[in-house]
């Protein structure tokens, strides 16, 4: 059994290392497009915290960076797909 297991491990081909390039490619994409929000949102309430005044200007640039990341994640992942 385990000799089976080896045996199949060892005989990838280039295509199925490409997908599997391509898909954890995919992967780390997303979680850094979502860490990277996420401190941005974490920034944004803390520069708020500290001056209320200013709480529509910050909020309205931490759209703008959200935005911009969700779009290089966007094209991060569809050049992963074209990878394949």
């Amino acid at each position: 059994m385990l000799l089976s297991v080896l045996l199949q491990a060892a005989t990838f081909s280039l295509e199925s290392v490409g997908t599997l390039g391509a898909t954890i490619g995919a992967g780390l994409a997303v979680i850094g497009a979502g860490i990277g929000i996420g401190k941005i949102g974490a920034a944004a309430m803390d520069a708020i915290a500290r001056q209320p005044e200013e709480t529509n200007k910050i909020r309205m640039n931490m759209f703008v960076v959200a935005a911009l990341v969700e779009g290089v994640a966007l094209f991060a992942i569809v050049l992963c797909l074209l990878a394949l």
